[in-house]
């Protein structure tokens, strides 16, 4: 067993892309089985600014992107990697665009369970919102889901409609932009290397085996 490495994620759970890479980091470790590796999972969001109710999803994304034959092309883009993976992206079924910072703060709360348990939290609001289209922003969806995954939804559900770790979410966003962060996935493997995008496996693994060696050397692709 070699030594273990520490791969922090940073990711957004309306990302379609972080799910994808997500699914790609976990092919990479599986094929590097001597690794011991610890994954953690920190917040990032790619719109902040959306209000905490959230937005309709189709006026959202018009507003974006304007033409709606683009929008079209990436979901059938994203579906067709997603397939890949083994992630059944539904698009149409979505209809808000919610503000992440709840989830944000119960995907930190999992952590304290352990890193598994963060993981599976993580991919279950994933699942909850690209393939069941539910509002991921709504605190009672974001409950069930910790439940889903044998959490103490109770306890979190709780702290939820508290304003425990808001600030503090807030903040790790904030200092995640300054170091440099400005799309996810973005994946820093023993402190040193860094990777942005849901880059294939094979690239992630090799990510792996230099984290694991002696250069102490960045990518940022």
């Amino acid at each position: 067993m070699s030594a273990a490495l520490t791969i922090d994620v940073f990711a957004d759970p309306v990302c379609p892309w972080c799910w994808i890479g997500k699914r790609r980091l976990e092919a990479a470790l599986a094929s590097r089985p001597d690794v011991d590796a610890v994954v953690r999972y920190l917040p990032f969001q790619l719109d902040p600014s959306i209000p905490p109710e959230g937005l309709d999803r189709q006026e959202y994304l018009t507003a974006k992107f304007e033409d709606e034959e683009r929008i079209r092309a990436m979901h059938d883009q994203l579906a067709a990697i997603g397939r890949d993976e083994g992630i059944a992206f539904l698009f149409s079924e979505i209809e808000r665009s919610p503000n992440t910072l709840d989830a944000h703060r119960a995907i930190r709360w999992a952590a304290e369970e352990g890193p598994a348990a963060q993981g599976a939290l993580i991919e279950r609001l994933f699942e909850v919102y690209f393939t069941e289209g539910e509002d991921i922003s709504d605190l009672d969806v974001i409950g069930r889901a910790a439940d889903d995954v044998g959490l103490d939804w109770e306890t979190l559900r709780d702290r939820l409609d508290s304003d425990e770790d808001v600030e503090e979410i807030k903040e790790e966003v904030q200092r995640a932009r300054a170091i440099g962060v400005t799309g996810v996935p973005c994946f820093i493997l023993a402190g040193k290397l860094v990777v942005t995008g849901a880059h294939p496996g094979e690239v992630l693994a090799e990510a792996i085996d230099r984290a694991l060696g002696d250069e102490d050397e960045a990518e940022d692709a």
